[in-house]
């Protein structure tokens, strides 16, 4: 049996699918493109992921109307406006208190909810770069001492400390439960987690990931945890108390989400506030002048009050 294909029924649309045929083009519809591809030839001073932010939150009109989908077709005749959101003033309840101060370095008390550095090209909200120049990170919810460089000598000396290992931290933490030993080495690699690409998990082929930990107090319900990173991984900490079942309170993209309330009945964390606290940072800076010898010095910041709430009597 010979199985044969279906003739085509319509000669002359074959012809065109071959590319005998070539079909005028209709003047009478004006061509239309993507709006965030327009905008880049527009205000090529901003990248494409930039102008698609812009365009989702409201920022851009053609004739005169919001438009808010990226990928909408438009004229290119049409009249296209950016009107770029001006960077929010820093809030007074978020700005960092100032620890220490002199002509090379700026270390402050990051407050919880202020980022350390700008999402994409561009930012609206306010960040730690607007003090200065950035040498370490701590994520947004983590509160606690952080280090800034005046300049860009400074700030190559301070970050090869971070990378050789030569800056000390220390953090407290309020976790879920009690860890099954009191004082314990965690050593566990990690590696990006491509199935929620933002996120990191315990991974046998991960990178090197050292944390020592000790539990201070403990009601049973919640555990108060100093911590020691000998490494310093993207969200290392959390990751390895989530492994040891034990995530940090707060923490809504590890685990940490429950609401725990202390002996009188209030709260102690929500949404905004990760409990996660670098409390101290040893580290060598530059000396005032340029015939001073480096000095090592220790800064801290108090651990807020409502990580020790749930210990009250």
């Amino acid at each position: 049996m010979i199985i044969t294909g279906k003739k085509f029924s319509k000669p002359a649309m074959s012809r065109v699918i071959n590319g005998d045929v070539v079909l005028e083009k209709d003047e009478t519809k004006p061509e239309k493109f993507r709006l965030d591809q327009l905008l880049v030839e527009k205000f090529p001073e901003y990248n494409r992921s930039t102008l698609q932010k812009f365009i989702r939150e409201g920022y851009v009109t053609v004739n005169g109307d919001v438009e808010t989908k990226p990928a909408e077709k438009i004229e290119k005749t049409a009249a296209l406006d950016l009107s770029v959101p001006m960077k929010s003033p820093l809030r007074k309840e978020i700005a960092p208190p100032v620890i220490y101060e002199d002509e090379n370095v700026l270390v402050v008390n990051k407050p919880s909810g202020l980022l350390s550095m700008g999402k994409g090209e561009f930012c609206v909200e306010p960040t730690l770069e607007d003090f200065g120049l950035l040498v370490h990170r701590l994520d947004r919810g983590t509160s606690g001492v952080i280090i800034l460089a005046k300049n860009e000598p400074t700030q190559t000396m301070l970050r090869r400390q971070f990378q050789e290992r030569h800056a000390h931290k220390v953090y407290y933490a309020v976790v879920k439960g009690r860890p099954k030993l009191d004082e314990a080495k965690i050593d566990l690699p990690i590696a990006r987690n491509y199935n929620h690409h933002a996120t990191f998990q315990v991974d046998p082929n991960g990178r090197e990931s050292i944390t020592f930990y000790k539990v201070l107090k403990s009601n049973g319900d919640v555990s108060l945890v100093e911590l020691r990173p000998v490494t310093g991984r993207t969200h290392q900490l959390r990751i390895h108390l989530k492994y040891l079942g034990t995530p940090i309170l707060g923490d809504y993209v590890y685990g940490g989400e429950e609401v725990v309330a202390n002996r009188v009945g209030e709260n102690i964390e929500s949404k905004d506030r990760l409990m996660l606290h670098a409390k101290s940072l040893e580290i060598t800076i530059p000396g005032k002048t340029p015939e001073d010898n480096n000095v090592r010095m220790t800064f801290e910041a108090p651990v807020p009050e409502e990580f020790f709430r749930p210990f009250e009597d």
